[in-house]
């Protein structure tokens, strides 16, 4: 029976073990939280540090495999397990370019995948320098997720509220829709399963199912 472990038991991770009961696997959780939504579904619960080189290192040398539910997690020690040989998904260098919205937009430039207009700004007074770029909107760098590190910036009042650590300043635009799509891919071939839309009333993502893109 295969070994899989998830760093962090939130509400994702508590999905993607019911999802994972269907299949032969012994699961483990590795959390700071004991009573945390995963926690009483997995067949075994860590308590430990997901961002700590040593708490994840150690957690994950057993297992066969090893996958996140948050980004905020230590890619160190992620990259070392698998020079050893843990399958580790999604990899250390993907995860390394995707928990950084500075390096993400950068990515998506240099393959030429369409974002939205923006400038780095390394601290609050590069910011103050950027006010002809408004409205924008201002992401942190790192460690933002949910709405949290993020910031509407319609006027040059409004500079003063951005963050004074390196981030993104995004052009504002309007959003008609968020469409994502979810691909499974093995050795030898790849599965995507059906495109869904969401709208975000108040901010709040709210699915309303499949979808065709047009």
């Amino acid at each position: 029976m295969l070994r899989v472990g998830i760093l962090g038991g939130g509400q994702l991770g508590r999905m993607l073990l019911q999802v994972g009961a269907n299949y032969p696997v012994e699961t483990f959780v590795l959390e700071n939280d004991d009573d945390c939504p995963a926690a009483h579904l997995c067949h075994h619960f860590i308590k430990g540090d997901i961002r700590n080189f040593d708490d994840v290192y150690n957690f994950g040398k057993g297992l066969d495999a090893l996958t996140i539910e948050i980004e905020s997690v230590n890619e160190d020690a992620l990259e070392k397990l698998e020079t050893e040989g843990v399958k580790i998904y999604p990899k250390s260098a993907a995860l390394r370019t995707i928990k950084n919205k500075i390096t993400q937009k950068q990515f998506y430039t240099a393959n030429s995948i369409p974002t939205v207009e923006f400038l780095v700004t390394q601290n609050r007074d590069d910011l103050r320098s950027k006010d002809h770029f408004l409205p924008a909107v201002h992401k942190i760098g790192t460690g933002g997720y949910d709405g949290r590190g993020v910031q509407l910036l319609h006027k040059k009042e409004d500079l003063e509220k951005g963050f004074d650590a390196p981030g993104v300043l995004e052009k504002m635009i309007t959003v008609d829709r968020e469409i994502a799509l979810l691909v499974a891919i093995s050795d030898a071939s790849s599965v995507s399963r059906a495109t869904s839309k969401g709208i975000r009333p108040a901010g709040v993502l709210h699915g309303v199912g499949p979808m065709t893109i047009a």
